[in-house]
């Protein structure tokens, strides 16, 4: 089969698009027929050996599928011939057969194309999780995300209404990308430059009951100052490469809070939750209360040049790689 593999850790110019064996079934796995592969920021790290979980060279890059199921285990909960996305996680996605744990499967609406359903699992179950479990979103709180073109931030605009927010801002760093936040729902949009002021505007000095944070670096400290009273700051993750540190006389100043929200650990370490988190989000993007994404598309040959753009940060909403 073809795949885009990694063979050294020189970042994402070390992609190699090769023919490789099929990868081998095991007990309890599905293997899918692969038509999309989405693409993370994880996947930048890893070209890099930078992530916390190192997979062993060489690798297939990706860490989530949409495909054709081929075969699954007896009495699954998935059959051959179902369209699917499902998570391979530590590569094994960008390739034209993929083998998963059932557990990792997820039944795709016909509604969702291929190219959209290779970019909602890794993203949308990320941002449920940050939203539902870490978050503890309230009907009608005001949501703020950071980084809010990428592929986390559109995931957030596009949820977060449908888990119950009234109103949601993107941050953002050019018009381009203000444009790129407007077409995935943010009710309002402001520019990294002046944001805390102009927040502060926008919802009358209250501030913001959630600020979801992919992106830490310089603007850690201006989102505890943008919490409204009870708010809660989410640490997704540190796409700006400098992981901030927090003054924790601050937390006591509006009783706000600092919450991690990593979502792979935490579905990895409790089972049946990924099956959990699809049993709400599913259905919602089956009746078009969720908008799938509309990602952005390079085909396989390509792969290296999907990494880059979240590596240089040129990619705009999800980055998906078409197999089929």
């Amino acid at each position: 089969m073809r795949a885009a593999q990694v063979s050294r850790l020189d970042g994402p110019d070390a992609i190699e698009i090769v023919d490789i064996p099929e990868p081998a079934a095991f007990p309890g796995g599905v293997v899918i027929d692969v038509h999309a592969a989405g693409i993370a920021f994880p996947d930048v790290l890893m070209t890099q050996g930078l992530y916390q979980m190192k997979p062993q060279l060489p690798f297939v890059v990706g860490c989530e599928v949409a495909g054709v199921v081929r075969e699954a285990p007896e009495g699954a909960h998935v059959r051959a011939g179902d369209r699917v996305a499902a998570l391979t996680l530590l590569g094994n996605a960008a390739a034209e057969v993929a083998v998963t744990p059932v557990e990792m499967v997820f039944p795709l609406p016909d509604t969702v194309s291929m190219e959209a359903g290779a970019g909602v699992i890794f993203n949308d179950l990320t941002v449920h999780f940050c939203l539902r479990k870490r978050g503890r979103l309230a009907d009608g709180e005001t949501v703020l995300v950071h980084g809010a073109a990428g592929g986390i931030g559109t995931s957030t605009l596009r949820m977060a209404v449908a888990l119950g927010a009234g109103r949601v801002i993107a941050v953002v760093s050019t018009e381009e990308k203000a444009q790129v936040a407007r077409a995935n729902g943010a009710t309002d949009v402001v520019l990294v430059d002046g944001w805390l002021a102009a927040v502060k505007e926008l919802t009358g000095g209250r501030g913001v009951d959630i600020v979801l944070d992919p992106v830490g670096g310089d603007r850690f400290t201006d989102s505890i100052r943008c919490l409204a009273q009870g708010g809660r700051l989410l640490v997704v993750g540190f796409t700006a490469g400098e992981i901030p540190t927090v003054k924790v006389n601050r937390l006591l100043l509006n009783n706000v809070e600092v919450v991690g929200a990593a979502w792979g650990e935490y579905a990895m370490t409790n089972p049946g939750y990924l099956q959990q988190q699809w049993a709400e989000v599913g259905p919602l993007l089956a009746a078009g209360k969720i908008a799938p994404p509309q990602p952005v598309l390079f085909p396989l040959a390509e792969t290296a040049a999907a990494v880059g753009a979240l590596a240089d940060r040129t990619a705009t909403g999800k980055v998906v790689v078409t197999v089929r």
